[in-house]
């Protein structure tokens, strides 16, 4: 995020002698992306950064996954999921792919262990629940509504005050306001949906003292993603001061300007972030089409390129009336399916003036495949609803019976 911070002590110079009051050395850490060729922040550290006496295997929780096939459109129940844990480890992986993961976890008020996902940047929408997220940074606070995007080999540790429902989209890369939005400097345009006004990163450093701190960090090799328990020397939040471009942030969706039109606007309005070979965007309430004969719900569409990820989080979502779904819910539209609104959506949209429901969609451009948490919540009713059909039971094949189903 090309957006410039500085936080507590740092010295008039980079990489010059920076002591304490008693002379000792502050340790510098450069930390930044793609090398020393993109964004970066300076941390300057009590300890020595690097000083490790033990590292050992971290068991993940399940990270199996199974292809969508034959193929379909699929309805998950997140709310019907049953997670265990804090907001790191009681993780269930929902779908996935090779360039990014969304994974869902209901806490409690347990502090999560000290983590740090280095597979790429994390962009975690909170469904429900507040806390805040103690990091190398500082504290970043979060509430409902919140996407906390932590860059790539952050050190960090949810803290909930109270139980919250996390969306987590692990990307194996990093994740920034679309490039259509950015000056050739960085800075938001005057035609995007937000500004840096409405970024809130962390204002003061975090500190925090202890020896032999065990910290899980999540990375790849060998094409897998593993887990490591590193234990660091000294505590990593031992921070007293950084600047730079590079820290993580929160970024409500109450502060998004939703972009409209004459008539129906394409989901590339609605986006908010992006990341390599995906995009995230948010669905929110506003005004839709004013043109007379205009059609506020989607036309069919079939994206040949990507899937389609939508997660329903709030109010009466138009097109999927008739379907089943409600809050809580996934939708997913592989690529080399056409999808749209239910038929009976469609007319009972006309001369409507305001939608009032939010959604946040991952659209992907790899096939996604299947969680432990996806199989486990699925509705096998939801991709015969398009042809009018009851629930019921499709076949083990995975097709409609027409014994089973009646039209409606």
């Amino acid at each position: 995020m090309a957006y410039y911070r500085q936080v507590g002590e740092v010295p008039p110079k980079r990489h010059i002698q920076f002591r304490d009051p008693e002379g000792r050395l502050r340790y510098e850490e450069l930390m930044g992306e793609e090398g020393f060729s993109s964004d970066s922040a300076l941390l300057y550290h009590r300890g020595v950064p690097s000083a490790i006496v033990a590292s050992e295997v971290w068991e993940l929780p399940d990270q199996t996954t199974t292809p969508n096939h034959p193929l379909k459109p699929r309805h998950l129940r997140l709310h019907d999921v049953e997670t265990t844990g804090d907001a790191v480890t009681g993780r269930c992986l929902v779908l996935g792919n090779s360039d990014v993961r969304i994974g869902y976890v209901v806490t409690g008020t347990d502090p999560s262990a000290l983590y740090r996902n280095a597979t790429g940047d994390e962009c975690v929408y909170v469904e429900s629940g507040s806390g805040t997220v103690e990091t190398v940074f500082g504290v970043v606070p979060y509430r409902t509504g919140d996407y906390v995007v932590i860059p790539r080999a952050t050190t960090h540790r949810w803290v909930p005050s109270e139980s919250s429902r996390l969306y987590a989209i692990e990307s194996n890369s990093h994740i920034a306001p679309p490039k259509r939005y950015l000056s050739r400097y960085g800075q938001l345009l005057e035609h995007a949906p937000y500004s840096e006004r409405d970024l809130h990163g962390p204002t003061s450093p975090h500190l925090e003292e202890g020896t032999d701190v065990e910290v899980l960090v999540k990375h790849r090799a060998g094409g897998r993603v593993l887990g490591s328990r590193m234990t660091y020397a000294t505590h990593p939040f031992d921070v007293v001061g950084w600047d730079g471009c590079l820290y993580p942030y929160t970024f409500n969706v109450e502060d998004y300007m939703p972009i409209t039109g004459k008539i129906h606007q394409p989901p590339p309005v609605h986006q908010v972030f992006e990341g390599h070979r995906f995009v995230v965007c948010n669905f929110l309430p506003r005004k839709v089409d004013y043109h007379p004969l205009s059609v506020p719900v989607p036309y069919y569409h079939s994206n040949v390129d990507s899937d389609e990820v939508m997660f329903y989080v709030g109010g009466d979502y138009e097109a999927r009336k008739g379907s089943g779904i409600g809050l809580g819910s996934i939708s997913l539209h592989p690529g080399g399916y056409a999808h749209g609104p239910q038929p009976s959506a469609i007319e009972a949209s006309l001369g409507v003036e305001f939608f009032e429901e939010s959604a946040v969609m991952v659209d992907t451009f790899a096939p996604l495949d299947l969680g432990e948490a996806a199989l486990a919540c699925e509705d096998p009713a939801y991709a015969w609803t398009w042809a009018g059909r009851s629930l019921g039971q499709g076949r083990e094949d995975g097709g409609a019976d027409p014994a089973v189903f009646s039209n409606s």
